[in-house]
């Protein structure tokens, strides 16, 4: 995080409208019905507002006042202790220090083959047929419960949601094994705050 000068009177999302990480701060700030002004930004043409607060120069970068916040995760989690309702994290410490590990592995584990993917060449070939196994594996762990290792929608929703609805673009089809992962994502992606928190390139991924 980093302080900046000018104050501003409405929050700000600067995001890439294909990049997973700034889908689930929108997805986020829909479901928290927060009234912010989301500007579209060319990853490869930074506005220099982007640079002013944030000097890695990466989308997302959110701000709120004098306030600026350039990781997703941190993002998503400031945002649910600043609109606590609903709130997306669990009150107790064990059982909220739980759904940050899912976070981490989610992260760690999902996240890191989509940039493995996108990144093109044979390690691409590679890394799809890794996350279609990983997800797979994950099957029971998705027919548990209504939402990820939960009853309740959470954070670790916020960014498993985004990931799957990529899985058509990203050349990943988890056939008759995925049921259970399928029935999830269609949970989820009916969910209004999804369905808002969709830019139109977005749309075209499942068209």
């Amino acid at each position: 995080m980093s302080v900046v000068s000018n104050k501003r009177s409405v929050m700000t999302l600067y995001s890439d409208p294909q990049s997973i990480d700034c889908h689930r701060v929108r997805f986020v700030l829909a479901e928290k019905n927060v009234t912010v002004d989301i500007v579209d930004v060319d990853p490869l043409a930074l506005p220099e507002d982007v640079m002013d607060l944030n000097p890695y120069g990466t989308l997302p970068t959110f701000a709120d006042r004098d306030l600026s916040v350039y990781d997703a995760m941190i993002a998503m989690e400031y945002l649910d202790e600043r609109f606590p309702h609903p709130p997306l994290l669990p009150v107790d410490p064990v059982s909220r220090t739980a759904s940050r590990l899912l976070q981490y592995r989610v992260n760690r584990d999902w996240y890191s083959l989509v940039g493995r993917i996108l990144g093109g060449g044979k390690d691409a070939t590679k890394a799809r047929k890794e996350l279609r196994e990983s997800l797979l594996s994950t099957a029971p762990v998705f027919a548990a419960k209504p939402f990820f290792m939960s009853e309740d929608f959470s954070l670790v929703d916020c960014s498993v949601a985004p990931l799957l609805w990529r899985l058509p673009s990203l050349g990943v089809d988890l056939g008759p094994k995925g049921k259970a992962v399928n029935e999830y994502a269609e949970r989820l992606f009916a969910r209004p705050g999804f369905q808002h928190s969709l830019t139109e390139l977005e749309r075209e991924m499942r068209r």
